[in-house]
């Protein structure tokens, strides 16, 4: 009897042993590493960090992803190629890094002008089309598009009132190279090159009268609104596109059930990430307001179409830089035009 328990307990014993190898094989399915363009202290990346928390719990542990700040293991305009080769898993990144490949990434990562609200762009993507051109531009490069988030439209530093689009006029700002630039210009601005760390200097000391920067929340905690006591919110100008990509050989090997998990989980993510990010700068638009020295001002539809009709003939340039381009620019105005942004 006693030999018979024993065996008996030795079979239980390895049958459990079997069990739990099987679930640790299940929950080591698929591990991997996605590098994101924020630095481990920005705002949003703890955001980034309970999307992939998210994705493992829908999966029931079978994915494991862990998210890695700008540069943990490569440069942060060289992702698309990382991913593309299997040496990062994902990225998580504006697409506009890329813009040197092709046109077509700066004009589906920040259509300078065209956004007034992120879920306009959620919108094109889920419903517009965006989401299948993302994918045309994607796949060649050996990635798969999940889907987009944003950080909001950004918010705008001015020393001056600025009530609409003629008083742009001659305003020396600081904007990054490339569209963002060409797009002010044609506003009748003049825009200037400066790192975003002398941001906070060249305004305090007039050498610029404005900047296009980051979200309001981020402006008002660094103490731009102590020099640029006019800021523009929400803005009206930029509104980078967070892309969120896989392994197109990775995603193309996985259960159907597993590739809606992720597509899903990535609307989860840019809804939850505006939201939060929102709330932020709600709070930080309400200290602002109650500050006399502070005058938050917000730009009427009129203007802001305005300022969408001025964006779109630099549009127009951008599209003859690429085939891809040219089909960005046809989808996003033919969706503008449809959702009653933007004039025919």
């Amino acid at each position: 009897m006693k030999t018979l328990i024993l065996k008996s307990t030795v079979v239980s014993a390895v049958f459990a042993s079997t069990a739990l190898l099987a679930t640790t094989a299940i929950a080591q399915e698929h591990q991997w590493t996605f590098q994101t363009s924020a630095q481990a202290g920005d705002n949003f990346f703890p955001i980034e960090e309970a999307w992939a928390d998210r994705v493992n719990e829908l999966s029931g542990g079978r994915i494991e992803i862990t998210v890695v700040p700008v540069g943990t293991v490569v440069a942060h305009n060289e992702t698309l190629d990382a991913v593309g080769a299997g040496i990062l898993q994902g990225h998580i990144t504006d697409p506009s890094y890329f813009s040197g490949k092709d046109p077509a990434f700066a004009m589906l990562g920040n259509l300078v002008g065209a956004w007034s609200a992120p879920e306009q762009m959620f919108d094109y993507m889920e419903n517009g089309g965006g989401k299948a051109l993302f994918n045309e531009l994607v796949n060649p490069y050996g990635l798969q598009f999940l889907g987009a988030s944003a950080t909001g439209v950004e918010a705008f530093l001015s020393t001056k009132p600025l009530h609409g689009v003629a008083d742009l006029d001659g305003l020396k700002l600081r904007a990054p190279e490339g569209m963002v630039q060409e797009v002010f210009a044609a506003a009748g601005a003049a825009p200037v090159n400066l790192p975003g760390s002398e941001v906070y200097t060249a305004l305090e000391k007039g050498v610029i009268d404005a900047a296009d920067y980051t979200v309001f929340s981020t402006n008002h905690a660094q103490g731009m609104h102590e020099f640029a006591n006019y800021p523009i919110y929400p803005g009206f100008h930029s509104m980078p596109v967070i892309e969120v990509s896989l392994n197109k050989v990775i995603y193309d090997g996985l259960s159907e059930d597993l590739q809606e998990i992720l597509n899903d989980s990535v609307s989860v993510f840019a809804r939850d990430m505006v939201g939060q990010l929102d709330e932020q700068n709600e709070i930080a638009v309400s200290e602002a307001e109650a500050d006399p020295k502070i005058t938050v001002i917000n730009w009427s539809n009129e203007e802001r179409a305005a300022f969408r009709g001025i964006a779109k003939t630099q549009w127009a340039n951008w599209a003859d830089r690429s085939e891809m381009a040219g089909k960005a620019y046809e989808s996003v105005t033919t969706y503008l035009v449809s959702a009653g942004l933007l004039a025919e």
